[in-house]
């Protein structure tokens, strides 16, 4: 189940060359309305110049299944078959739902991602993980289906505004705690002040996109190893499913960094995690993400959420932790009282 990457400087050319090269009848492409109108039509594909392009609202309220709907009676009005293809162009929200759309339409068809986001690029459009939002809860449904291929391009960095660009690189830093401090330390001295090297930053990109794939290479249905890719995803989700219930949606990738915080404080009091490598994330955070603001009266809440995780067993919460950098503990069980003191000190270190 390994997965294609293609690195480019030119989407056009590359998805023309990966589409010459897949025996396939009709092609459709799945975007939000701001990629449709912003990034469809200047891909410069020849390929794409006359696929049908179904377009879906933008944001993470509209990952749910009421779209995913909307994309298979689009699909199916349209003449697509077991032997089509779905392009999909967008931010982590877009590769999430069309692929699942693809996985499960026809009992599944083919699909390529071109992430527009640099979330989507190191992470949501990599691995094959699809799937929506259900019942309040972040990808409650959902199928592992790998793309044909992946086309990760530089054309996109320099148009990203600068939110967009912390958010993806708030999962490149869970990939670096991941790897090794040396990593980790690398990319905190990153000053998004400073325009980035494209071509650096591509290198950057390919490297963390390395770094999950040697996870998902080696268990690609997450049934063992896999799970340390859920670093900070357990609060993060929880954070984001209390950011939807207050009408007000958060960015993924600022949930993970708050989410990291929280969980490399559970990773000190069981494992040890170094205390400095702790305040050193949470001051990069303080600088460049600010907070999520929660009380002590949402801890009942966001323990609610964290239950109901896919992560927990027997009505446990589960959380990723680290004993050091580049050492996770999957499925460390953490008692009721403890995450509400982590929440604490969450709230401490943030200033809230």
């Amino acid at each position: 189940m390994t997965q294609g990457i293609t690195y480019t400087n030119c989407v056009g050319e590359a998805l023309d060359s990966t589409l010459s090269n897949i025996d396939h009848n009709k092609t459709f492409v799945v975007a939000d309305e701001n990629t449709a109108r912003l990034v469809v039509t200047r891909l410069g594909s020849n390929a794409l110049a006359e696929a049908p392009v179904i377009t879906i609202s933008a944001g993470e309220e509209s990952k749910n299944l009421k779209t995913l709907a909307h994309v298979w009676t689009q699909l199916s009005d349209l003449g697509a078959t077991r032997n089509s293809i779905i392009v999909n162009v967008g931010g982590g929200m877009v590769t999430d739902l069309g692929g699942f759309a693809a996985a499960t339409f026809k009992r599944g068809i083919r699909f390529i991602n071109c992430p527009t986001s640099l979330l989507a690029a190191v992470d949501a459009s990599v691995g094959g993980k699809t799937g929506i939002d259900f019942n309040g809860l972040k990808n409650e449904i959902g199928a592992f289906t790998m793309p044909q291929q992946t086309i990760i391009s530089s054309c996109f960095i320099d148009t990203l505004p600068q939110p967009e660009i912390k958010a993806g690189y708030a999962e490149m830093l869970k990939h670096a705690l991941l790897h090794s401090h040396d990593r980790f330390t690398q990319l905190l001295k990153t000053d998004f002040n400073n325009p980035f090297n494209t071509h650096a930053f591509l290198k950057m990109i390919e490297q963390s996109v390395a770094i999950k794939l040697h996870y998902v290479d080696s268990d690609p249905l997450e049934a063992g190893t896999r799970r340390a890719l859920n670093l900070g995803h357990t609060v993060a989700h929880a954070f984001e499913s209390l950011a939807l219930k207050r009408g007000k949606a958060i960015r993924h990738g600022y949930a993970v960094i708050w989410g990291l915080i929280t969980e490399t404080y559970l990773s000190h009091k069981l494992f040890g995690f170094p205390s400095a490598d702790l305040y050193a994330l949470a001051q990069f955070a303080i600088e460049h993400y600010g907070a999520f603001h929660i009380t002590c009266d949402d801890y009942e809440t966001l323990i609610s959420f964290m239950t109901h995780d896919k992560k927990s067993q027997n009505g446990e919460i589960n959380c990723v932790l680290l004993s050091q950098c580049g050492s996770p503990h999957y499925d460390a069980a953490i008692t009721t009282d403890l995450m509400e003191a982590a929440f604490d000190v969450y709230r401490d270190l943030m200033h809230i």
